[in-house]
């Protein structure tokens, strides 16, 4: 192999780890992922992010959407990174795009098998927002350094 196939292969394997990651947190029960939740409102509340405060009951709620929108913001800049070899950008945007789509439908769906968990397609729509909201940032970026 040449260098720039390992390097190919050093990106797809960071793709296919951070889908392990998604997926070792679509595998944990309901109560599991509500504490997690929980930590992240204690860590804000302790760096002076009143998250209940703002967001009342909707704290938990609120803190899991935002941690389906990263998880698949940072899946998406991981896909553009490995996609983008031998394609054009465009052409690697709409795959990357696409690939997350598919990905976050069969996270909900894998969900439905986890005791406490729902499958939902309002999570495939917030998944996929984060990955164009990475697109629209990469895509600014580009723009910016032509």
């Amino acid at each position: 192999m040449t260098k720039l196939n390992y390097k190919s292969l050093f990106k797809y394997l960071l793709v296919l780890l951070w889908m392990i990651v998604i997926f070792k947190f679509s595998s944990d029960p309901a109560d599991v992922s509500d504490g997690k939740s929980g930590l992240v409102i204690q860590e804000l509340t302790s760096l002076g992010i009143d998250v209940n405060g703002i967001f009342g009951n909707l704290a938990n709620f609120v803190v899991r959407k935002a941690g389906h929108f990263t998880e698949y913001f940072i899946f998406f800049i991981l896909l553009i990174n490995a996609v983008k070899e031998g394609n054009s950008l465009s052409k690697s945007f709409k795959i990357a795009i696409l690939i997350t789509f598919f990905y976050a439908c069969s996270d909900e769906i894998h969900q439905l098998f986890v005791p406490g968990r729902s499958g939902r397609f309002t999570d495939v729509l917030i998944d996929t927002s984060g990955g164009l909201l990475a697109a629209g940032i990469l895509e600014h970026i580009e723009k910016r350094n032509k």
